[in-house]
């Protein structure tokens, strides 16, 4: 049974590394080059300006196999982000073409089943490019604009979830294939040989990718959707609570004084007697500010006052 470690953020870097060699195609990923000395974890992530918990929960994650994130508030979402949209460079720009050489230089292309093989790879090249642009084009700038707290109505985090397959099904069909279909000159086979290896490798990354947008990514978006409802809310019930306030018109500092008293619990003539002006003074006072804010209860007055700063909340009696 494998055993599990748990890297944590003063773990030296080059340790991490050292043990688990496969994390260096994250590094790069998270902005983070080589020559870590002695430093540990946590001082990497400082130097790069990259979230040292996000980038060990995607670590921890991706050497384990497993982590519950569905809870989990100290994801940064913006370095998640940043993460994945790096990821998709790297593969795109480098891993598929890389693995496109490579096969066709060990490849007999005058074999008809050799030249099959590059045609299906061409395909599964299209099929993950076209994935992973979806997800550029709709998916991010749709995080993008939560982050920034004025998220597109017609898209959520589901319509991603519920349609996310992984990408490395055909890389395992064009695996099999070779493995078992492919005729080899022996002054090739050394090559396909490292191919067939590094196709491995790349289906265990495709794999791992799309299991951090899952488990990781997916549940952390559901949870800014939740927070950036709630802030929708909140502000469409102060408009509500303030609708028909006439802007043109702004609370004087003697009428924030009645306000702030009539908040306290104070009767009418106890305002005047606290502010040392008249009675008459003070119901003046409170029917301009009841014109000027169409807020006519203590209880309006009192949300008016704690939203806009005259009172803290937690000297208002509930």
């Amino acid at each position: 049974m494998k055993r599990v470690k748990i890297y944590e953020a003063n773990d030296k870097m080059a340790t991490l590394i050292k043990d688990n060699y496969s994390v260096l195609q994250s590094l790069g990923s998270f902005g983070i080059n080589m020559g870590f000395g002695e430093k540990t974890v946590s001082q990497i992530c400082e130097d790069n300006d990259v979230d040292a918990y996000t980038f060990l929960a995607v670590v921890n994650f991706t050497i384990n196999g497993y982590g519950d994130f569905d809870d989990d508030e100290q994801i940064d979402i913006l370095t998640l982000l940043h993460y994945l949209e790096a990821s998709h460079t790297y593969y795109l720009d480098f891993q598929l073409p890389f693995i496109r050489r490579e096969l066709d230089e060990s490849i007999d292309k005058s074999d008809r089943l050799g030249r099959l093989i590059l045609k299906f790879y061409d395909e599964y090249a299209h099929e993950v490019r076209r994935h992973m642009k979806y997800e550029e084009k709709t998916l991010f700038p749709y995080v993008h604009s939560l982050l920034d707290g004025n998220p597109e109505n017609n898209y959520s985090v589901e319509t991603f979830s519920k349609h996310h397959e992984s990408t490395d099904k055909k890389l395992r069909e064009l695996k099999l294939m070779i493995i078992k279909y492919l005729p080899s000159d022996s002054h090739l086979n050394n090559k396909l040989t490292a191919t067939l290896y590094d196709i491995y490798n790349n289906e265990e990354w495709l794999k791992l990718h799309a299991d951090v947008e899952d488990c990781i990514f997916v549940p952390a978006i559901r949870r800014l959707e939740r927070e950036v409802k709630q802030n929708d809310v909140a502000k469409s019930i102060s408009s509500m609570v303030f609708k028909g306030t006439d802007s043109s018109e702004s609370i004087s500092d003697r009428e924030k004084d009645v306000i702030i008293g009539v908040v306290q619990g104070m009767q009418n003539k106890e305002i005047a007697d606290h502010l040392c002006i008249s009675v008459n003074t003070v119901i003046t006072h409170r029917r301009n500010i009841a014109r000027k804010l169409q807020i006519h209860s203590p209880a309006g007055l009192t949300i008016y006052a704690i939203v806009n700063g005259l009172v803290d909340i937690s000297s208002v009696k509930l």
